[in-house]
């Protein structure tokens, strides 16, 4: 059989057949029991000619011989999500189910069970988290400020109503209260019951779950914190928490909440060689506006399709060095941290040279008026 050629198949027996004769190409006669809608597909390496026939519940691999395994194929169906990361940019996940899809007073919400990576959190046509990854992102946010503070005991969430945020800081012995501050009932009360790797957290009694707009409730209240922590959704246009990554909101609400020693550590946004200069440098240069010592890291989280980007910052210096942060990991820490070391926290904050030279040449302060924003409130689409 040359190159260009197809196959005739005459007869099967079971589950093997034997080629007969072979046809001009494109021409494939299917006979007897094979289904006839079957697709050809003919590779030609040298010496060996393989055939592979498929059809909507049967593949068919034929070696050189002419000889032919059939196997069942499962063509089941799948529906899709479909989120757009940038104009003619998408990212697709195959889905097993949708756990819950509506909208709240605030935000439109999803929470999806997909193929590959877990249970996703959707907020406003963007991922928030994913079962299988999200450890990257919540260790990133949590753990570095935590293990430079010299003895942290309060911590106050701004969002993080999936509950992996405070997971983490439960893990850290000297912490003796969590608030936990979230605008959306609905978001939190899914959460609650579907992810199923937060039920600790969520049960544990140094956890005081509040909800309420974070920036009211951080200036009602009179008691400081070591550590606030900013578990938003990203800065969209439209959506409720933009007005968080504000200078005013850092300088004349925020900072005031933090005790002496206390540190402020945010997620901001994508960090990645195309997409840093979304809003990441500007939180960046935003804070370096408001604090004295500012730290920016980043890691790749594979569900995001991205590097992100974190913040922390704080009037004291970040001053420990890997074989420090191993210690206090060891010392301070219940179990276990799946992402994070010493080593691996420092090369963090290493930037690449673009990234780095945004960084220190950015001049945009993030105002009310000056906001900028993600791309793709809204985009997040199903498909069967």
């Amino acid at each position: 059989m040359g190159s260009g050629g197809a196959v005739e198949i005459l007869s099967s027996n079971n589950d093997h057949v034997h080629v007969v004769n072979a046809v001009p190409y494109p021409q494939c006669v299917i006979r007897n029991d094979i289904n006839q809608n079957l697709i050809s597909k003919m590779n030609n390496n040298n010496n060996n000619q393989e055939i592979v026939l498929k059809s909507n519940n049967t593949k068919i691999e034929m070696d050189s011989n002419g000889d032919c395994d059939i196997d069942d194929v499962d063509d089941k169906e799948c529906s899709w999500y479909e989120e757009e990361i940038d104009d003619y940019l998408k990212w697709s996940f195959a889905l097993n189910s949708t756990l819950h899809k509506g909208t709240s007073k605030y935000q439109d919400i999803a929470l999806l069970d997909t193929k590959h990576f877990g249970k996703i959190l959707v907020i406003d046509g963007k991922m928030q988290s994913a079962e299988n990854d999200e450890f990257i992102y919540h260790e990133c946010l949590i753990h570095p400020p935590l293990l430079h503070h010299p003895n942290p005991k309060t911590v106050f969430i701004m969002g993080g109503g999936e509950g992996s945020a405070a997971r983490e800081i439960l893990k850290h012995k000297s912490i003796d209260k969590v608030v936990m501050c979230d605008i959306d009932q609905e978001v939190v009360d899914f959460c609650r019951k579907h992810l199923t790797m937060n039920w600790d957290a969520f049960c544990n009694p140094k956890l005081h779950l509040v909800i309420d707009d974070a920036k009211a409730e951080l200036e009602r209240r009179q008691e400081k914190f070591d550590l606030i922590v900013g578990d938003l959704a990203d800065p969209v246009e439209g959506g409720p928490c933009y007005q968080l990554y504000t200078k005013s909101f850092y300088e004349q609400i925020l900072k005031p909440k933090l005790n002496p020693n206390g540190i402020f550590v945010t997620q901001a946004g994508p960090a990645g060689v195309l997409t840093h200069k979304e809003v990441f440098s500007s939180i960046y240069n935003t804070l370096r506006h408001v604090f004295k010592h500012v730290v920016a890291y980043t890691a790749h989280v594979p569900s995001f399709a991205d590097t992100w980007g974190w913040v922390m910052a704080s009037d004291e210096p970040f001053v420990l060095d890997a074989k420090q942060i191993d210690s206090r990991i060891e010392e301070r820490i219940n179990g276990e941290l799946e992402y994070l070391n010493g080593a691996s926290l420092i090369s963090c904050t290493t930037m690449n040279k673009s990234v780095h030279l945004s960084l220190m040449n950015e001049t945009h302060v993030y105002t009310e008026e000056s906001a900028r924003f993600i791309h793709g409130h809204g985009m997040g689409t199903f498909k069967a």
